[in-house]
Formats: C-alpha cells, sequence, structure tokens
C-alpha cells in the first residue's frame, strides 16, 4: 500500500461500495422522514406530538453516532457500518409491528432504534474521506451523498404505492414505506459487510504510519493536531442547518393535510426535498473543495434563511411554493452538512478522527431531536408560519460563529499552512 496507484484503487474501490450502500441506506432514511409524523398523529389522536417520531428518531441516531464513532475507532468502519445499518432494519421492522397492534410504546421505541440506520446513512459518508486527499475531500463526501439521492428520493414517492401493498397483506398503509425501510438498511449493511475489504479507516492509518517519516501525503493526518476551533466551527453550522431543517421538514406533511393534500402530493413534496438534499451534492463538493469551507457555510445560512421566509408566507395550497420552499431547505441543508463535515475532517488527526467524528454526529442528531420535539409544540401553539420563519432567522446565527472561527490568525503546522477557508 505504499505505491500511489495502489491506494488511488483502493480510494475508488472503497467509493464504489460506499455509494452502493448509500443507494439502499437512502430508501431507508426516507421512509421515516415520509410518514413518521403522520402515523404517530393517527396513532395518537393528536397533532400536539407530530414532532415526536422526529424527534425519537434523532435521538436514536445520537446515541447510534456516539457508539459507532468509538466503534470505528477501534474496529474499524466495516463492523461500525454494518452494525448501525442492521439495527435501523430490526427498527423499521418494529415500527410495522408496532401500527399492526397499535402498540405506541413499541412505536416509541422502534423509531428510537430505527434512528441507528439513519446515523450510519450519515456517517457512511466519511468512509470515503479516510484515504481521500485534503483537496479531494468535500467532493468524496457529496459522492456518497450522491448516491443516497436515488433511493431518498424514491422512498417518499412509493408512499401510496407501499400503503397499498401493506393494506394487501394486513399492515396499516402508513407502516407500508417501513416496509421499504426495512429491507433497504439491511441490504445496505450487507452490501459493506461483503465489500468493505480492507477496512478503509485501517487502511488510511497505515499508510499514514508509512508516509509519516517522509512529511507527505496522508502521513500529515497522523501528525497533526486538533484544531479546536475548526471543530467547533464545522460543529456548528451542522447543529444549526440540521436543527431547522428537521423542524420544518416535520410539520411540512402536517400542514399540507390541514391544507387539503393527499398523501401522493406530500410524497412528492418530500421527495423533492429529500432530493435537493442530496442531489446537488457533487457540485457542491466540487465548489467547496475549490471555492472554500466557510463560503459555502455562510450560503447555507442564506438559503435556508429564504426556504423558512417561503414557507412562512407562501401560501399553503400551492403546491409550487411547497416544492421550492422545501427544495431551498434541503439545499441548504446539503450545503452546511458538507461544508461542516469537511471543516471537521480537516481540524481533526487521524488518531482522534472518528471518535470526533461520532461525537459531533451526535450534537447533530441532539440539535435535530430538538427541532423535531419542539415543531409541533410551536405549530400547535402558534403556526407553521412561526416555525418556518424562526427557522430561517435561527440560521443566520452560523455566520458570526464562522467569521469568529475565521479570526483566528492561520498557524503552521509541521510546515503546513492549516486550512482555515
Amino acid at each position: 500500500m505504499d505505491e500511489p496507484l495502489n491506494q488511488q484503487k483502493l480510494f475508488k474501490r472503497t467509493m464504489i461500495v460506499v455509494l452502493l450502500s448509500q443507494l439502499f441506506g437512502g430508501a431507508g432514511l426516507a421512509a421515516g422522514v415520509t410518514v413518521g409524523a403522520l402515523l404517530a398523529a393517527d396513532m395518537l389522536g393528536t397533532e400536539s406530538y407530530a414532532g415526536l417520531p422526529s424527534a425519537l428518531l434523532t435521538l436514536g441516531s445520537a446515541l447510534a453516532a456516539f457508539l459507532i464513532g468509538r466503534f470505528t475507532q477501534r474496529f474499524g468502519r466495516r463492523p461500525g457500518l454494518v452494525t448501525g445499518f442492521l439495527a435501523g432494519g430490526i427498527g423499521a421492522i418494529g415500527v410495522i409491528l408496532a401500527a399492526v397492534y397499535e402498540n405506541v410504546i413499541l412505536l416509541f421505541l422502534s423509531l428510537f432504534i430505527y434512528g441507528a440506520g439513519t446515523a450510519t446513512n450519515l456517517l457512511a459518508r466519511y468512509a470515503g474521506t479516510d484515504l481521500a486527499k485534503p483537496n479531494q475531500r468535500a467532493t468524496a463526501i457529496s459522492m456518497a451523498m450522491v448516491s443516497t439521492t436515488f433511493g431518498a428520493v424514491a422512498g417518499p414517492n412509493l408512499v401510496d404505492v407501499m400503503g397499498r401493498f401493506a393494506e394487501s397483506i394486513g399492515i396499516p398503509a402508513l407502516a407500508g414505506p417501513f416496509l421499504l425501510g426495512a429491507a433497504a438498511f439491511i441490504l445496505a449493511g450487507l452490501i459493506v459487510f461483503i465489500l468493505l475489504r480492507p477496512d478503509p479507516f485501517f487502511a488510511a492509518r497505515s499508510i499514514a504510519e508509512q508516509q509519516k517519516n517522509a512529511g507527505e501525503g496522508l502521513g500529515q493526518g497522523i501528525l497533526a493536531t486538533v484544531n479546536k476551533r475548526g471543530i467547533a466551527a464545522g460543529a456548528c453550522v451542522m447543529l444549526l442547518t440540521q436543527m431547522v431543517m428537521v423542524a420544518i421538514m416535520t410539520m411540512t406533511p402536517v400542514h399540507m393535510k390541514h391544507h387539503g393534500h393527499g398523501l401522493t402530493e406530500v410524497g412528492v413534496v418530500i421527495g423533492i426535498h429529500v432530493g435537493a438534499m442530496f442531489l446537488p451534492s457533487l457540485v457542491t463538493g466540487m465548489l467547496i473543495d475549490k471555492i472554500g469551507r466557510m463560503r459555502m457555510a455562510i450560503a447555507s445560512g442564506i438559503v435556508l434563511l429564504l426556504a423558512g421566509l417561503l414557507a412562512a408566507y407562501g401560501s399553503g395550497d400551492s403546491m409550487p411554493i411547497l416544492i421550492t420552499a422545501l427544495a431551498l431547505l434541503g439545499l441548504g441543508w446539503n450545503l452546511g452538512l458538507i461544508s461542516g463535515t469537511t471543516l471537521i475532517v480537516d481540524a481533526t488527526p487521524l488518531s482522534a478522527r472518528a471518535r470526533t467524528q461520532g461525537n459531533v454526529d451526535v450534537l447533530v442528531a441532539l440539535a435535530g431531536a430538538s427541532g423535531g420535539a419542539l415543531s409541533g409544540v410551536i405549530v400547535d401553539y402558534s403556526s407553521y408560519a412561526a416555525l418556518s420563519l424562526a427557522g430561517g432567522l435561527l440560521s443566520l446565527l452560523l455566520i458570526p460563529v464562522l467569521l469568529w472561527s475565521n479570526a483566528k490568525p492561520r498557524t503552521e503546522t509541521n510546515g503546513q499552512r492549516s486550512i482555515e477557508t
């Protein structure tokens, strides 16, 4: 593995496996997003707690991210990702059983476990960066997210089909998408288990050890010190974008239901939203690598503000307005997640990278849980417009944090100027 050609071959092979797993992982991710709030509202008989499914899913995602981060640091990417995907599949099966037996406790427990699949689907984006060069990192992350698009967009648009299929076998229609979610997460886990060899995390560490004496390539990643301001900036970008996105997205199906839209229309809007979360990724990644992490992160805050304003002041009866608002919401999240993730990778050495990634994703998941839990309460006591406007304004907070982070004088580390833009 000391040959650059072999390293590139392994990088490409790893990316192919990650892309394949994300094709299925995206479908699993989309199921809970699309109908989770509607299923809970139907079983509970009230919309005041419609944000709970999203909150439980993201709390489960937080715990999974914490455990998978530490598991990966010790045992590698492959076992961590496999365990998380299979747990997500088990959680989806539990949601189906809860709907069949109308057991709310089982529903909440299963959604919590289902969150492991969501966390794993996002953590898989880091696998592509293990063997990437610094100027390839954002592009590697974005390639994984582009692959997620196909399943993530197909999932919401199969709501009606899966609902009818579920009813034909005696399962409530709203639980139908979780049939797809269970199969998708389990297949993603099997792909990683069979094909992700050698483990990219351990391969990167091995290559770095070989190169560190030469002071070049991945060897710098094992010698570098932690850039705390870089971690803080990356974490803040992901936290705020996740909270805003989850809060508005969670209540959009309920808002649409109030305006007379059916499951088909909900599926279209959420499908386009999820597509906007992932499909622009390849272009986003290249822009981040060329234009800079900070500039694109600031752009994410501006796009999220536009999404919040349009959702707040646009007509809930208009499908074009809803589609545009949710598409902007997805795009703003995309810009924030990829730029924030790249900042985290830049700021951490290999010796602590997986653990740090897991810790940051815990905070991201908790931010999403907060957004999901509060969204239903805010809408119940105020309105969807108030929620959307508050979310758009909140996203602007990341701008002063990024300016603070970038204000620190550039430092030299082992002869290399640290990445701060």
